[in-house]
């Protein structure tokens, strides 16, 4: 009887052993997953984010080449009747939705925002840009 004891105790003990060491294992693989799945994410991130400052970069200096284009002929604009002043404000705040849109991807990637999120505020700023553009063609 005391043998049975002792060989169920030494069998207990050793199936406690196994699963310890395989739980201590499996917690292992898991923690260097996620560390693994962090570290790559934010690599990702970095090249988005670096490639949004660019594209960021190029709405500003088009809103900027805009913004003096409009400034070249206001004087002319002013001049004129008041219909002519009313089609260059309108123009004109055309041109200050777009400078709007610029500032909203600046404030979102100063925010970190997901750089899904920032692409689309980025394209939304294009179209704003882009419809200056036409506004002041039409001048």
């Amino acid at each position: 009887m005391r043998k049975s004891k002792l060989s169920l105790f030494k069998s207990t003990s050793m199936l406690i052993s196994v699963v310890g060491i395989i739980m201590i294992v499996a917690t292992i693989i898991v923690v260097a997953y996620v560390g693994y799945s962090m570290v790559s994410s934010g690599i990702t991130n970095e090249i988005s984010s670096g490639t949004q400052y660019d594209e960021l970069a190029e709405l500003k200096a088009s809103y900027t080449n805009l913004s003096v284009k409009f400034d070249s002929i206001k004087a002319t604009y002013y001049a004129g009747s008041s219909d002519d002043i009313q089609t260059y404000n309108n123009a004109k705040i055309e041109l200050a939705r777009a400078d709007s849109a610029i500032q909203n991807v600046q404030s979102a990637l100063d925010a970190n925002i997901p750089s899904n999120e920032v692409d689309s505020r980025i394209v939304f700023a294009k179209q704003k840009l882009d419809a200056a553009y036409d506004a002041y063609n039409t001048l």
